[in-house]
Parts: structure tokens; sequence; C-alpha cells
């Protein structure tokens, strides 16, 4: 009972992180806490973490993430694929590790619920 209710105060810290000169709150997986926080260097420099060098492309799909989320819509693989913006063979292969926690995590946005 104990060890569950100290991971439960931990999924609640915030943690303070420095990129690029600019101070960031992010939650204990990495994602933004703010995402008036993000911008264009914050987003190369998370990319960068991921091993990601963010061309042309990448960008689009970071600003489509970005635009759903400010539009509410639930993200998932199946409906990023289907977006017509990017394929499911696309997206694997511009974020290869992880798709869409990788790419949710550099366009500043939470982790959607469909990601474990």
């Amino acid at each position: 009972m104990l060890i569950n209710l100290f991971k439960s105060s931990l999924k609640k810290q915030n943690m303070e992180r420095t990129i690029n000169g600019k101070s960031i709150t992010v939650n204990e997986e990495g994602y933004l806490k703010d995402f008036s926080q993000w911008d264009d260097k914050v987003g190369e420099a998370l990319a960068a973490e991921s091993g990601i060098a963010l061309t042309p492309r990448h960008w689009e799909v970071l600003k489509y993430l970005q635009n759903e989320q400010k539009n509410q819509v639930a993200l998932s693989i199946r409906r990023v694929g289907k977006s017509g913006v990017v394929d499911i063979k696309e997206f694997y292969q511009l974020f290869p590790i992880a798709p869409l926690k990788t790419a949710t995590k550099i366009a500043g946005i939470p982790k959607p619920a469909s990601c474990i």
C-alpha cells in the first residue's frame, strides 16, 4: 500500500529541465506540462535526444499533431495513418521507436491515452 502511494506521488511530480537555456516543466516521462514553453528549438532538442534530426517532413507531422491536440482530437496511430498527412509506414520511418509517443513528446503535447 505504501509503495503504491509513493508511486502515485512520483507520477504527480513535475520536473524542471533546461533546454537551450530555456527552463521547461516536464512530467516524469519527459512530456511538457505547459505547451506555451514549447518552441522549435525545444522541439529540435527533444528530437535530438531521441536520435532524430528533424526534416521539413517531420515538422509537417509535428504541426499536424499539435493542431489535433489544440482541437482536442484523441490521437492514435490509426488516426494519424488515416490523416492524409502521413501514412503509417512513413510515420514509423520518421519516428522509428514508439512513433506516437516520440512524436507527441517532440511536439510538446501530452502523451496520448492510446499509448501505454
